[in-house]
């Protein structure tokens, strides 16, 4: 490919002065565009982020029991000094704040470990233990944070954990700073709020395969930290890769003002259910004068639909969340800290921010509504829609994770679907298919190749990047094409001050040079498996249903788990599986197991090795059960996404 590259479609970029490693005159001039625009007056940020500094930990990596390495700090080390002509200068600035790493005092008794993870972890000092915040996403990361905060904290027993939101970068890592023990016996409370377990091991269930994939995309999973590679994911470094872990809480919180004490620490928890997280909260410490926003407030503007996918949020109840937040809390807060980034301190400060931050949704939300409403459609909108100078000149109100334009369409799929109300596009030929025709239509691949040079000769990324992708669904054999828009890609991510818009532009350009790294099936944590209802376990496995498999089958098969008291009828017919709780009805088949074993045969289904297992019993017909575990496919983790 790289032959291919330098004779070919890197021909013509080489010609405006740039490789695929180096920007090219359009790129450096873009950004250069971006930086004469930044408010690099404003250097509160800078301050913020550093105060407090105690210590980081004192190797370079974090290593997994079996040797693979959870976090690398190094990853990172090269964003220092002035911003390079390959990356947006406001991006650049951005991570170089993001990736400060370390344990930090953010007040008397309230301490945070940053840079260890795409998250944060926040340590409150009780009268006799700690109170930890959000364990990170992985067990062997959380240790060696709680590692660090004990050598300024002293070496305290955790009291509590509690988990801001349902998403796995806030709780994965429970195991490396508690025992299940201890919390079995009471010694530890687990805290949460209402719905924390259902979407916990829910939201990534029915469509986990297909989120995993395009997660690779959002994260830029291989690429390298630094200038011609990944700049951070916006809300924190990156996701650390070492052992996602599960408690379930003790204790969730369902209303607004329900308060409670931990170790002689006051707490009053605010619900925001339907934010950033379906089950979320934030919570007020009274004698610290600290509030926690959760991830409701960040460093960045958010998404309101991740690009790995994810249900729409609602950006109007965000905003009024955060209305909420600042009318209860925001004069009588002295330090303000999230679960991503860094802390704000003063009350005039921590009041003003929410209420910029509120105003960047709300903005957001009322203005994409308004433009809906006078006809345009996700795409115009997202082209028209800006934030004014009062809210974008805020560093806290930039794109770097979340932006604009992929926001206001999230708005628009909200309340108007997919559909925009064209006729012409109610049922489109599939993208291969019209790539052909459209190629075909242009005159062939030589000519709109022809057209996409041209383009790219005038820094028109976006329309080269749409022409080629067009030659490529429609022949993904065409190494001229594939390679010129791997440069197009990665031009797009040099200029791009989204970092997960960087991320998923320079992943495709990886892979339309290198193909597809394959990587084994998604293995779901085993606390993951152990805390799912079965009810959500037959969901997975009637959307695994393929129905020419099925074809006119039926079968009835009675699941029976004794250690649960669980009795589930599942059905299969007219290539529908239909399952229920609890339903005595006659099935041609009674299967009695541990569900542990059901689940291991789910993810690797061998019908003859349940049939033959002494831990499973089988009354009625044997041969139901085999036929109703080959109906069933696995989903591809490799499937491609810039490639037909």
């Amino acid at each position: 490919m790289r032959t291919i590259l330098m004779a070919g479609a890197g021909v013509a970029l080489l010609a405006t002065g740039a490789s695929a490693q180096t920007a090219t005159p359009f790129t450096r001039d873009a950004n250069a565009a971006v930086s004469a625009t930044l408010p690099l007056e404003d250097r509160e940020d800078e301050g913020f982020a550093t105060r407090g500094f105690i210590a980081t930990w004192p190797d370079a990596q974090i290593r997994t029991a079996d040797g693979r390495v959870a976090w690398d700090f190094t990853s990172y080390a090269s964003i220092t000094g002035a911003a390079p002509d390959t990356v947006n200068p406001s991006l650049w600035r951005h991570a170089q704040l993001l990736t400060k790493h370390g344990l930090f005092k953010v007040s008397d008794r309230i301490y945070q470990v940053r840079g260890f993870d795409v998250s944060s972890m926040t340590i409150i000092v009780g009268d006799t233990g700690l109170i930890l915040i959000d364990p990170l996403t992985t067990a062997e990361v959380a240790k060696a944070a709680l590692t660090l905060a004990r050598t300024a904290v002293g070496d305290k027993p955790v009291r509590a954990v509690i988990y801001t939101h349902s998403h796995a970068d806030h709780f994965g890592g429970v195991r490396g700073v508690v025992e299940q023990a201890d919390v079995d016996a009471g010694r530890v409370q687990i805290i949460a709020p209402e719905g924390f377990l259902e979407h916990a091991v829910g939201e990534n269930i029915i469509a986990g395969a297909a989120m995993a994939r395009r997660a690779t995309y959002q994260f830029g999973a291989g690429l390298p930290g630094g200038p011609t590679g990944s700049m951070s994911s916006g809300i924190g470094p990156g996701v650390s890769t070492g052992t996602v872990t599960l408690i379930a809480p003790t204790r969730t919180i369902s209303r607004t003002g329900e308060g409670m004490t931990i170790d002689g620490v006051q707490i009053e928890f605010q619900v925001t259910p339907g934010t950033e997280a379906p089950a979320e909260m934030n919570f007020y410490f009274p004698q610290f004068r600290a509030l926690c926003l959760a991830e409701n407030a960040n460093v960045t503007m958010h998404n309101v639909l991740t690009p790995r996918g994810a249900l729409v949020r609602d950006a109007k109840a965000w905003a009024d969340y955060l209305t909420e937040s600042q009318r209860r809390y925001g004069d009588r807060s002295d330090v303000m800290f999230t679960s991503h980034g860094w802390p704000r301190w003063g009350a005039a400060r921590v009041s003003d921010f929410i209420g910029s931050h509120r105003d960047a949704y709300k903005y957001l939300h009322d203005q994409s509504v308004r433009l809906m409403n006078q006809g345009y459609n996700g795409a115009e909108i997202a082209e028209r829609i800006a934030l004014p100078p009062s809210l974008s000149r805020r560093w806290f109100n930039r794109g770097y994770y979340g932006t604009m334009s992929h926001n206001s369409k999230a708005v628009y799929q909200r309340y108007m679907g997919w559909y925009d109300g064209n006729p012409a596009h109610l049922q489109p030929l599939p993208q291969e298919e019209a790539s052909r025709r459209y190629v075909a239509a242009m005159g062939g691949a030589r000519r709109v190749i022809a057209e996409a040079r041209k383009s790219i000769a005038k820094g028109e990324y976006r329309w080269a990047a749409e022409l080629l992708d067009r030659v490529v669904f429609a022949d993904p054999s065409n190494a001229q094409a594939k390679a010129l828009l791997a440069e197009t890609e990665t031009q797009l991510g040099y200029q791009a001050e989204s970092a997960i818009w960087r991320n998923m532009y320079l992943t495709a350009a990886r892979e339309l040079r290198e193909g597809v790294t394959a990587r084994g099936a998604q293995v779901t944590s085993p606390d993951f498996i152990r805390n799912t209802p079965t009810s959500m376990v037959l969901d997975l496995l009637a959307v695994r249903l393929d129905p020419a498999k099925a074809g006119e089958g039926r079968v009835t098969i009675a699941l029976v788990f004794p250690e649960r008291g669980e009795r589930h009828l599942v059905s299969v017919a007219n290539g529908v599986l239909v399952h229920e709780a609890g339903v005595a009805d006659a099935a041609q088949a009674t299967v009695t197991m541990p569900r542990a074993l059901f689940l291991q045969t789910l993810l690797a289904p061998q019908a003859g090795g349940l049939a033959g297992n002494p831990a499973v019993r089988i009354e009625g017909d044997t041969a139901a059960l085999g036929r109703f575990m080959g109906f069933f496919d696995a989903p591809d983790p490799n499937f491609a996404i810039i490639t037909p």
